[in-house]
């Protein structure tokens, strides 16, 4: 059987070949931590468990989803995205439900990009954006991400010849893998250079609720002119505890909503509308569960950090995501490294090279695991002699 040549252009996602590994390998009687996946061992709170269990149960909720409206859901995101960040949405033309974010992020490369047109990618970054391009026929261009520009793209390196052909520039703050954040006066240049070059700008803001020591994370739409040149993705399954339940949404230009409304009527047919109830429950709900979640996540980070700063490798203290970013020891790869640890001291961390050039010589620990449990890692860590 002869696939498309397009599958040989991307490689599949590692952290689903390696879960399948961890498993095996815990059959096997060994004692993994697995530090790479990005699942928090956090649940949804109980109203939300008792909202979707109530409307699961009622027997008018099972038909297609076409079959309801999803106003409700399109007003309680508008509605979370004014007290939130004081920002006004067209819940009609402004704002779409997704399956996840995920969804959105393959779908909106088939919105925007013809057969070879240029999109511009951060590197390190997560690594459906360059799969979602390739998958779309575009031309992924990288965007580096350096320590010294504090993991922000340059946007003044990016040759003026590249940014005149490209349809769109991936952005995602606070950042996976690096765990850095953004600043006003970075959108506000953004925003500038997106206008001039006619660019869109694709913001993934999944993390926005996970932040520590006081730092409050804004939203890219809440600066002037960023409807105008881009649209923001957003997730309950970070934000809400939510991760398997699917559901997220896309906020910005009225544009690219239609665009995206247009291959969503065809390519699912709308969310299930228990989740779509227990959703907009959510969005419209308390949050106060969210200082808790991240105060326990704040402990994680530092017993973290302190641990691998210990052991001589240089980290800085996250402000948000559950994410640490550290570099390896220079003796080795990042890949040489995570996978040798894998193998004689059972922890699993992600090398910075599964998500770009520019993130070899770093690794990436996700804070998904009570604080025993992280000690015991740090200490494996400790002994570990290479």
């Amino acid at each position: 059987m002869n696939l498309a040549r397009r599958m040989e252009l991307f490689k599949g996602y590692l952290g689903t070949e390696m879960n399948m590994r961890l498993t095996k390998m815990k059959e096997e009687g060994r004692d993994v931590i697995n530090l790479g996946l990005g699942d928090p061992d956090v649940t949804p709170p109980d109203h939300l468990l008792m909202a979707l269990r109530d409307a699961v149960c009622d027997p008018d909720h099972h038909h297609y989803p076409s079959f309801y409206s999803n106003r409700p859901l399109k007003e309680a995101i508008a509605g979370w995205y004014r007290r939130r960040f004081d920002i006004e949405l067209d819940s009609d033309k402004e704002v779409i439900p997704l399956l996840g974010s995920s969804e959105g992020l393959f779908h909106i490369h088939t919105c925007l990009l013809d057969p070879g047109d240029i999109a511009l990618v951060p590197d390190p970054s997560y690594p459906s954006y360059e799969a979602g391009v390739k998958l779309a026929g575009g031309q992924m261009v990288s965007v580096p991400l350096l320590k010294e520009n504090h993991f922000l793209p340059d946007l003044d390196a990016i040759p003026p010849e590249v940014a005149m052909k490209a349809k769109l520039i991936w952005v995602n703050y606070p950042n996976n893998p690096t765990a850095a954040v953004a600043t006003d006066e970075f959108y506000r240049k953004l925003i500038d250079w997106a206008r001039k070059y006619d660019v869109a700008v694709i913001h993934d803001n999944p993390y926005s609720e996970i932040s520590f020591d006081d730092y409050i994370t804004p939203s890219f739409m809440q600066f002037e002119g960023a409807r105008e040149v881009g649209v923001e993705f957003h997730s309950l399954s970070k934000s809400y505890n939510c991760c398997g339940w699917r559901t997220g949404m896309l906020v910005g230009n009225k544009e690219i909503i239609g665009g995206m409304a247009k291959i969503k009527s065809h390519a699912d047919r709308g969310m299930y509308y228990p989740l779509q109830v227990a959703a907009t429950r959510a969005l419209n709900g308390p949050v106060s569960f969210m200082r808790q979640r991240n105060q326990t996540f704040q402990e994680r980070r530092d017993v973290v950090v302190k641990g691998l700063r210990e052991i001589g490798l240089e980290v800085e203290m996250p402000r948000a995501t559950f994410y640490v970013w550290s570099t390896v020891p220079k003796a080795y790869t990042s890949s040489d490294f995570c996978f040798k640890v894998l193998e004689e001291i059972d922890v699993w961390m992600i090398p910075g090279s599964m998500y770009g050039k520019y993130g070899e010589g770093y690794l990436r620990i996700a804070l998904t695991h009570p604080v025993d449990r992280l000690e015991e890692a740090m200490e494996r860590l400790n002994n570990f002699t290479g």
